[in-house]
């Protein structure tokens, strides 16, 4: 049992291992060959952490070859377009001026109720609003809408808006997140003259948002 417990656990760290390796992606955007590594990587793991008379190694061999020819085909998906689109495909268009291509639709395998429910997640509800619908190599769609639908910005009014650069979590649970301050461009001085003004101590402190412009949010633990 203790055995068991304890190739489960080596097991279980060196695939976290393996897949930091392949890079940070969630399984909705994970490219066809990605996702399959993924199941293979499982699949192999599972055998010697259920059958303790396999040796370790039956496990993580395989898992480092597979991490191995993963990273070998991204880098030779990057050096050519023409391997990626063998291994990947190509994005597809399946709406144009608010028309649908059925016969790209067709080709994709796509049902009219698959894509009004990719739409509706983008906030769409009609393909007439939609200039171009494309349908990428992860599955997911990227959606322009047409010009008289879309959300004005600030460039079309004229109006200049300063750039508080990103807002960012700098103190999380009482502990100051000093990779954060880089993102907001703030210091450590900074977070604590906000507490210093706010009469606050930073244990005291659950969740602190800080921006380029010194714009923060404090959420109290609750006593």
């Amino acid at each position: 049992m203790i055995i068991s417990i304890i190739r489960t656990l080596l097991l279980y760290c060196f695939i976290i291992f393996a897949i930091r390796l392949m890079g940070k992606r969630q399984i909705s955007d994970m490219q066809p060959s990605e996702l399959v590594v993924t199941l293979v990587i499982s699949d192999i793991a599972s055998l010697p952490m259920q059958n303790t008379s396999q040796p370790l190694l039956s496990g993580i061999i395989p898992v480092i070859v597979l991490v191995a020819l993963e990273i070998v085909t991204s880098v030779f998906m990057m050096k050519s377009k023409r391997f990626r689109r063998v291994i990947c495909g190509s994005p597809v268009v399946v709406i144009s001026d608010g028309k649908l291509l059925q016969k790209e639709m067709r080709r994709l395998r796509l049902t009219t109720d698959d894509l009004f429910a990719l739409l509706r997640q983008q906030n769409i509800f009609s393909p007439e609003d939609v200039q171009y619908c494309i349908v990428e190599t992860n599955g997911t769609v990227s959606v322009l809408e047409k010009p008289e639908k879309r959300k004005p910005t600030a460039e079309d009014f004229k109006i200049s808006i300063p750039d508080s650069k990103l807002e960012a979590m700098v103190i999380s649970d009482g502990r100051l997140i000093e990779t954060a301050l880089p993102l907001c461009s703030q210091s450590k001085d900074s977070v604590e003259n906000v507490l210093k003004k706010e009469k606050l101590r930073q244990s005291d402190v659950l969740i602190m948002t800080l921006d380029g412009l010194g714009n923060y949010n404090i959420i109290l633990k609750e006593k």
